[in-house]
């Protein structure tokens, strides 16, 4: 009597189908519809924030000059409205106004920085506009949704 054994073969696959690369691929593609807007969101916030600190420090700074020289028009005031070294999304100016004793500072977007029309001003009694994502408000707005 012979015995016979049968040996049971297992085949292997490797890789995917294509159904799971196509899901896989249309997953990608849902993700990156909801988080490439945010980002960029993200990051034009982050750039806002160079134009409101400065204009916070620049103001700090006139305020201080005032109390030194009773005038914003003073030369060493004046010198305080060119823009500060290391400003890479914004350009800064100073606009005296008829008196001695008010001023209006701005930032304006750098053209090609992914901020165009952006704009920040305040003035000597801290009033504060600006021009972000078209919007436009009394206060320093710094999101797309944002009010004042």
């Amino acid at each position: 009597m012979k015995i016979f054994s049968t040996q049971t073969v297992k085949l292997t696959q490797k890789g995917f189908t294509l159904i799971e690369l196509m899901v896989v691929v249309a997953i990608i593609g849902i993700l990156a519809t909801i988080v490439v807007p945010s980002y960029t969101d993200y990051v034009m916030r982050g750039k806002a924030v160079e134009a409101t600190a400065t204009l916070a420090d620049l103001k700090s700074r006139m305020e201080q000059c005032f109390q030194d020289n009773k005038d914003y028009t003073h030369a060493n005031c004046a010198a305080l409205c060119a823009t500060p070294a290391g400003s890479k999304y914004f350009t800064y100016s100073c606009t005296p106004a008829s008196t001695a004793e008010t001023y209006t500072l701005a930032a304006a977007a750098v053209a090609g920085q992914g901020i165009d029309g952006f704009s920040f001003t305040v003035d000597q009694d801290s009033a504060k506009t600006s021009n972000f994502y078209g919007n436009t408000g009394n206060c320093w707005l710094t999101k797309k949704t944002g009010s004042c």
